[in-house]
């Protein structure tokens, strides 16, 4: 209910009647009936996203219909002022958006889940759970490696791999479990806001060319400031134990070295097509999609062949289980790990992006832009943002401001980034992983149980935020 309260709240800032002027052809819609009605459906919508948990509906139903009935009202208003091709463009330019992101991030899932297949993340979690570490040992290893593997597989994978290793670890230990999913998730958040593939938000501001891809690392140390003041206080709660070692063999798929260096090409393609020919990024990650089919085509055609000789090492071995598990080898297709992508995630971004489309179309995010960047500050406006994407989620909080584009300096873009990215961490339901984990870690982790933890992340918050306008203050000076 409270949730529902502060979504109302902004509504009615939004509701302000300072409206900008609409631009040539654009009807001035802030302060009419169709206006309020879609601030209505997207508040709604956005209850609905907030109680997944409870209601156990994926967030993605909401936000789809509440961006065709926002989008239709729009339609309808303009065919009566006789001007249908205006909606028409804005509806076109929205989707283009949308594509570019959704096709980026189609291919990053692709490979995760082609790396998952070969068992490249089992492999570490077994590694992990057979050296018997202590639960102190455990709690900042998974931390650490969900901070430096996010920039890469993206902070909701990694969340849910180290969540995994502590659940195996520490099975029925609730304290100990809730304590090291905080943690990983502050850890992932925070690893995923320097850089571009660590999170949907640092991706878009990437597209955008607002920042380009190497400067994304000046924010390292903020966000590594940001997971290590909670995991330091954190770390003192828990108990001196060390868990029994469990053994678990997992040997790696064929190919799954090879398929994490071609994703590291495929990300360097991308990177360099943006860079240096000023393409979208997104065509260097296509590219990369065909590099995986290539490589897979190459592991059906010479799997006869391996299986053969691995059979006749197994047979002289006198290994009968690993005879069994080679039985049930299937051949690599990239099309199921496509299948396997993550499609309610995808599908939410379509509505969440149509929906503030449209509402900056209506004139609303020129009124928030008013509001926030000229009356409040660009510094105040970013700060106050990042607390906003714990309740709201971060993706429409970024992609509002970018529809906003309001004039700021170089250190300032890099600044919401940053509060976009690890403002999430604040609330369980504020990121992805957090939602993720709640899921994974059903009663162990839970809303309650991450709050209890809000004033020391808050710390780590507050601290990036000081960090970053400290070591990268000569950024800030652009615009005076």
């Amino acid at each position: 209910m409270r949730i529902l309260t502060l979504l109302c709240a902004a509504a009615l800032l939004l509701l302000s009647p300072q409206a900008f002027a609409a631009s040539a052809g654009q009807l001035e819609l802030t302060n009419s009936v169709v206006g309020f009605i879609c601030i209505a459906i997207f508040v709604v919508a956005y209850a609905l996203v907030m109680g997944e948990e409870k209601l156990h509906m994926r967030k993605s139903k909401p936000v789809l219909v509440a961006a065709g009935l926002i989008w239709i009202l729009i339609g309808w208003v303009y065919i009566q002022h006789g001007l249908p091709g205006v909606t028409e463009d804005a509806f076109r330019h929205n989707l283009l958006e949308f594509a570019e992101l959704m096709l980026f991030l189609l291919v990053a899932m692709t490979y995760i889940n082609a790396m998952e297949e070969r068992l490249l993340f089992d492999a570490l979690r077994a590694w992990m759970i057979k050296k018997g570490f202590s639960y102190q040992n455990l709690f900042w290893i998974t931390g650490f490696l969900a901070f430096f593997i996010s920039p890469v597989a993206d902070n909701l994978t990694t969340a849910l791999l180290m969540c995994a290793v502590v659940m195996k670890v520490a099975e029925g230990d609730k304290k100990f479990i809730n304590l090291c999913c905080v943690n990983i998730v502050v850890a992932a958040n925070a690893g995923g806001a320097f850089s571009p593939f660590g999170d949907i938000t640092t991706l878009m501001v990437w597209q955008a060319g607002l920042v380009k891809f190497q400067e994304f690392f000046v924010l390292f140390l903020p966000a590594l400031v940001n997971f290590v003041i909670p995991a330091a206080i954190m770390s003192f709660f828990i108990e001196k134990r060390k868990p029994s070692a469990v053994e678990e063999d997992v040997e790696l798929k064929r190919g799954a070295i090879r398929i994490v260096c071609l994703f590291l090409f495929t990300i360097g393609t991308a990177v360099a097509c943006h860079t240096f020919l000023h393409l979208p990024p997104v065509l260097g990650m296509m590219m990369g999609l065909g590099y995986l089919q290539f490589f897979g085509y190459f592991l059906r055609m010479t799997l006869p062949g391996s299986l053969a000789r691995k059979k006749a090492m197994a047979e002289r071995a006198g290994d009968m289980e690993r005879l069994r598990r080679l039985g049930g080898v299937v051949p690599f297709d990239v099309f199921s790990k496509v299948q396997r992508a993550e499609w309610d995630t995808l599908l939410f971004f379509y509505g969440v992006v149509m929906c503030v489309g449209g509402l900056g179309f209506l004139g609303y995010l020129a009124v928030m832009s008013d509001l926030l960047y000229t009356q409040w500050g660009a510094t105040n406006a970013n700060v106050a943002l990042g607390v906003i994407s714990a309740v709201i989620d971060n993706i429409p909080v970024m992609f509002a401001v970018l529809t906003m584009q309001p004039e700021m300096s170089h250190g300032q873009w890099l600044l919401i980034t940053l509060t976009a990215g690890v403002g999430g961490s604040l609330l369980s339901v504020g990121s992805a992983a957090g939602v993720a984990l709640m899921g994974q870690a059903r009663g162990m982790y839970t809303f309650a149980g991450h709050l209890k933890w809000a004033p020391v992340i808050a710390l780590g918050y507050i601290a990036a935020i000081f960090m970053h306008l400290w070591l990268n203050a000569d950024l800030f000076q652009i615009y005076g």
